[in-house]
């Protein structure tokens, strides 16, 4: 093919790919799934965008000088005869292939049919196991099992799933030491917990640049790393203050044990806590730990571990930054876990098949339905019950056990009818409610109203309450004052009793 056909054709594949990008925008998904696939489907064009503009470039820059040729020949000469040697060439391309299609450039890039968006749904669902729930939450039971089995944590507490999604990216506080840290079972811990998170990220975030992202990463590192100031990772000379001052401290209390990571006020309480079993599980922990570091039979040059630090260090770095710029997802699982702990084993399979069936059925549902929008689910509720978090009718059970097909109108609010006694309730301290009352005329302590819906009851107790206010006033008025021979002022009913009494 010519260059300046393919250069036409290149810039106007271009302009297609850019239309389709407009139009996938332009649409709104309401299901994570379909937000997912268009936003996968868009990274492809953006990458397809890349090639094709790599290819005109370097066309444009005509490093050979086979551009500028074409160019002279079609400028200068015969005119006729170059148009009929291009025609020939093309004749004689298809005379050697005969069945070769002719690519559609209208339709290459157009909105999907129901079968190609049930594909792309099925090529997401792939992507996520059924703990992700479409990159809403982490899947990190496998890399939980992988730290438990870590040799150096063998006789240690067993951290739980909760308590590792709390702890996984801190490393300064962590049960190992900087030695224990150098053995080959932990550098490949670090190495599979980086590149889940990584995964997860790129599957969940297609269209960030997440490669400058991780370039900033590494450039942050780099910059602490020159000036040793990776926490947990500064150079012995500049820590053998600190741990200095961490002996001392600890020799002021008694005597230190280092497996146990204990002080004893006492030399012979010191010598009872050797023979104990706490005191010789810790020792034999550390001394297997002492023993997994790699290469500990070949002592190390200060540059070869210097190195091997930086390499730990910096998974370290990452796994910290990439659980910070995932937040949002580290406490949603955690959420998550503890609703999932607090379910039976029947409820969980419910949940599972629950999510199951509204994949198909709305799958199902868009290869019947072709002219519905794209992400729309359709859902099934007979029974008209309420909808929960997720946008699906909560359960028939859940329905019936707070009374939710139980009607309570209220008269004060124009006969609205609220469903289930917890709204109701909850309602008489709703702006609606006090504005039905203040347009009564009823004010002040509208606590006292509450129970009431009907307009008679409410303004007949306001009235009620009216006049015992006013005749309290009134009676408070009429009080006759008496003074005793001192001076003192009393209602008359205590200056009659005092007076009786022979007080006065």
């Amino acid at each position: 093919m010519p260059l300046l056909e393919d250069q036409r054709l290149l810039h106007e594949d271009l302009e297609r790919l850019e239309d389709a990008i407009a139009e996938r925008l332009l649409e709104d998904p309401k299901h994570i799934r379909e937000r997912l696939a268009r936003d996968h489907e868009i990274n492809e064009f953006l990458s397809l965008i890349e090639h094709q503009s790599d290819r005109l470039l370097k066309i444009y820059e005509d490093v050979d000088g086979e551009k500028d040729r074409e160019l002279r020949d079609m400028s200068t000469g015969d005119t006729m005869a170059s148009f009929n040697r291009q025609l020939a060439s093309i004749r004689e391309h298809y005379r050697r292939y005969p069945n070769e299609p002719v690519e559609n450039l209208e339709k290459a890039y157009k909105t999907r049919t129901p079968e190609d968006q049930a594909r792309a749904i099925a090529r997401i669902e792939s992507m996520f196991t059924g703990e992700e729930g479409f990159g809403r939450f982490f899947d990190l039971t496998m890399l939980h099992e992988q730290y438990l089995n870590l040799p150096i944590l063998q006789l240690t507490r067993r951290l739980s799933y909760l308590q590792y999604l709390d702890t996984f990216d801190n490393f300064t506080q962590g049960t190992f030491n900087r030695t224990q840290k150098l053995s080959e079972s932990y550098f490949q811990y670090l190495k599979a917990l980086q590149e889940y998170l990584e995964s997860f990220m790129r599957r969940t975030k297609p269209l960030e640049n997440l490669d400058k992202l991780f370039a900033s990463f590494d450039k942050e590192f780099d910059e602490l790393w020159e000036k040793d100031e990776v926490p947990g990772w500064e150079k012995q000379e500049k820590r053998a203050t600190t741990v200095a001052a961490s002996e001392e401290s600890r020799s002021t209390d008694g005597i230190w044990c280092s497996a146990c990571k204990k002080g004893f006020a006492s030399e012979a309480v010191y010598e009872n806590h050797l023979t104990g079993k706490k005191h010789k599980r810790a020792q034999a922990l550390l001394d297997e730990g002492s023993r997994n570091v790699t290469d500990v039979s070949v002592p190390l040059s200060t540059s070869a571990q210097r190195l091997k630090e930086r390499a730990i260090a910096e998974k370290e770095f990452r796994i910290r930054k990439l659980a910070g710029a995932m937040q949002t997802e580290r406490s949603d699982t955690r959420a998550n876990v503890e609703r999932k702990q607090g379910m039976t084993e029947r409820e969980r399979q419910h949940e599972l098949e629950m999510l199951y069936n509204d994949t198909v059925e709305g799958a199902g549902a868009k290869e019947e339905d072709g002219h519905e929008s794209e992400g729309e689910d359709k859902i099934y509720n007979p029974l008209k019950l309420p909808l929960a978090w997720d946008g699906k009718p909560i359960p028939v059970w859940l329905y019936r056990l707070h009374g939710l097909g139980v009607e309570f109108p209220c008269e004060i609010c124009g006969n609205f009818v609220y469903m289930g006694r917890r709204a109701f309730d909850k309602h008489f301290s709703e702006p609606r409610h006090v504005y039905g009352l203040k347009c009564l005329g009823i004010t002040g302590n509208i606590s006292l109203f509450r129970e009431i819906t009907s307009i008679e009851e409410a303004t007949n107790l306001w009235k009620k309450f009216q006049q015992d206010k006013k005749k309290e006033k009134t009676e408070a008025d009429n009080v006759v004052q008496m003074e005793d021979s001192e001076g003192n002022v009393m209602p008359e009913k205590i200056y009659n009793d005092l007076l009786a009494q022979g007080i006065l």
